[in-house]
């Protein structure tokens, strides 16, 4: 009897576990959805790219899903997000263009790497977009003053010094024990608006000044999420209620605080809904 309950009590914890995914972040050269065909990627990409000229981004955060949103919790719209920078781009015949490539952190594939460990990777747009499960992707747009912070730390280190490869879905962003991508693209920010690479300092910032989104998952899930999926991690959330960081949490944060220009969804026919 008490192997059928706990077997009972594992399958609700996957059942209601299986579709939280709030930062999936899974390579986009290895994912490309049912969405969008390559021609249909493409296109979109072109579209977002030259909205973004014509704003005058260098520095863009743009997030997609890579699940369909009846699969995804309440309150969560996008798994992942990355920068996307205006940069050079060489060529195979060593050409050098100018285009936007996305800068992101990345989960293990469990064979090269585990699926909790974590890494920074460079994609372009197409590939980006081309991973989406849905129509629309979202946008913010930082100041010209924090898109310029941004670019000094991609250039000399500190970057790279903010991620942290121990990896989790829902990484709290007030703890510093797992991190994903939507966890570092706040550490970013928060390190170019105190212009420091001190974590502890980060994250007392962040416990300050940050509204994370509240995950709903019930006691079966913490008792069980381990078991779900091993990149479901809980104890950084210290036996609390389980926040994250979300696209719909960051534009918040950004535009409350006067550290982004504008925030944007976008469809491949255009801008769909717009906050300054």
């Amino acid at each position: 009897m008490r192997a059928w309950i706990k077997t009972a009590l594992i399958g609700a914890s996957l059942a209601l576990l299986a579709p939280i995914g709030a930062a999936d972040s899974g390579s986009s050269k290895t994912v490309f959805s049912q969405r969008y065909t390559p021609e249909e990627a493409a296109a979109f990409s072109k579209t977002i790219e030259r909205t973004l000229g014509e704003k005058g981004a260098r520095v863009a955060i743009v997030f997609r899903t890579g699940r369909t949103r009846d699969k995804l919790p309440d309150g969560i719209e996008y798994t992942h997000g990355g920068f996307w920078v205006y940069q050079a781009i060489q060529t195979d015949n060593g050409d050098l263009l100018r285009g936007y490539v996305g800068h992101n952190l990345f989960h293990g594939d469990g064979e090269s790497l585990p699926k909790t460990q974590s890494y920074l990777e460079t994609d372009f747009p197409y590939e980006f977009v081309g991973a989406s499960a849905v129509d629309d992707l979202a946008v913010i747009i930082p100041t010209p003053e924090l898109q310029r912070r941004i670019l000094t730390m991609m250039a000399d280190g500190r970057y790279q010094a903010l991620h942290d490869p121990n990896y989790s879905l829902i990484a709290s962003p007030f703890d510093d024990r797992y991190q994903n991508c939507n966890e570092f693209l706040l550490d970013v920010i928060a390190g170019a608006l105190w212009e420091t690479t001190d974590y502890a300092q980060i994250k007392a910032n962040l416990n300050a000044h940050f509204q994370a989104d509240r995950l709903k998952a019930g006691l079966f899930g913490r008792l069980f999420g381990p078991m779900a999926d091993e990149r479901l991690k809980l104890a950084d959330h210290r036996g609390k209620p389980i926040y994250t960081v979300t696209y719909a949490a960051l534009a918040n944060f950004m535009l409350d605080h006067g550290y982004a220009s504008e925030t944007f969804k976008i469809e491949p026919g255009g801008i769909t809904a717009q906050r300054s």
